[in-house]
């Protein structure tokens, strides 16, 4: 046991001093003063960069307040109600997607086997408007052909009807936003002439201090409507591409009917 310690003691008193060692070399390095390695232009730059980051939302508020609340407010109410249809005809849209062409091939399995229950089964299981027009093709599967035909195009339409609703209202927000930037408009052109004439006096701060309120709306008014008109033109997109996919599905299941002549169980 002497002997370990007496191995051990050598290796300690070599550890002690590498680390005295290193924290006197710590101690040599000076301290290192930002001035001298950034220039004061630099710093002033930084400086304003710093002070404009936290300025673009607190600029935006104040415009919003500039620009008459009683406006700005009901501007702001058309944008979170425009947003809240557009999420809401978004979702179901995409909700309503399905494969297509995957569900096709397997009714025309189904239907090929003379499985016309089975088919119907996996149209019923399907969510969305593709599997709803299939399955109420096959629900008349036993008639002709035109009588199919008839019941795919009329449940169709009504198929387009649900994927359009809620369409009318986001346009409707469209259009309101702008015109309550317009009327906003009007009202900061009457504000000015009104202190105009109580001032009795045309200053330019009292003219620039109405129009800038009739500018300010106007502005809010376009930025809320072109927001919205991206999302509707989405939407728009979204449902033509379901349409096509329930025009493709009913060709393609009254091509299957017609080759397999089928005579449902």
């Amino acid at each position: 046991m002497v002997c370990v310690l007496l191995a051990i003691m050598p290796m300690l008193a070599q550890t002690d001093s590498l680390v005295s060692d290193s924290m006197t070399a710590d101690s040599l390095i000076p301290a290192v003063d930002i001035s001298q390695v950034v220039s004061d232009d630099e710093m002033e730059a930084l400086e304003e960069m710093a002070a404009l980051e936290p300025g673009m939302h607190q600029k935006l508020k104040e415009k919003f307040v500039e620009g008459s609340t009683s406006f700005m407010s009901l501007v702001a109410i058309a944008l979170v109600l425009g947003l809240a249809f557009c999420i809401e005809r978004i979702i179901y849209l995409t909700l309503s997607e399905i494969k297509t062409r995957k569900l096709l091939e397997d009714i025309d399995s189904h239907v090929e086997k003379g499985d016309l229950e089975g088919a119907k089964t996996l149209c019923r299981n399907t969510r969305g408007p593709v599997a709803s027009v299939c399955y109420q093709g096959l629900m008349h599967a036993n008639d002709d052909m035109e009588t199919v035909e008839r019941s795919i195009v009329s449940y169709g339409s009504l198929q387009v009807a649900r994927l359009e609703r809620g369409c009318s209202w986001i346009r409707l927000f469209i259009a309101i936003a702008p015109s309550l930037g317009f009327l906003g408009t009007v009202i900061g052109m009457v504000m000015a002439f009104d202190n105009i004439q109580e001032a009795g006096d045309i200053s330019p701060k009292i003219v620039a201090e109405g129009m800038k309120v009739a500018l300010i709306t106007t502005i809010f008014g376009i930025i809320v409507a072109l927001i919205l008109q991206v999302f509707y033109n989405f939407i728009i997109s979204k449902i033509d591409h379901l349409t096509e996919q329930m025009e493709e599905a009913a060709i393609t299941l009254m091509d299957v009917l017609s080759k397999r002549g089928v005579k449902g169980k």
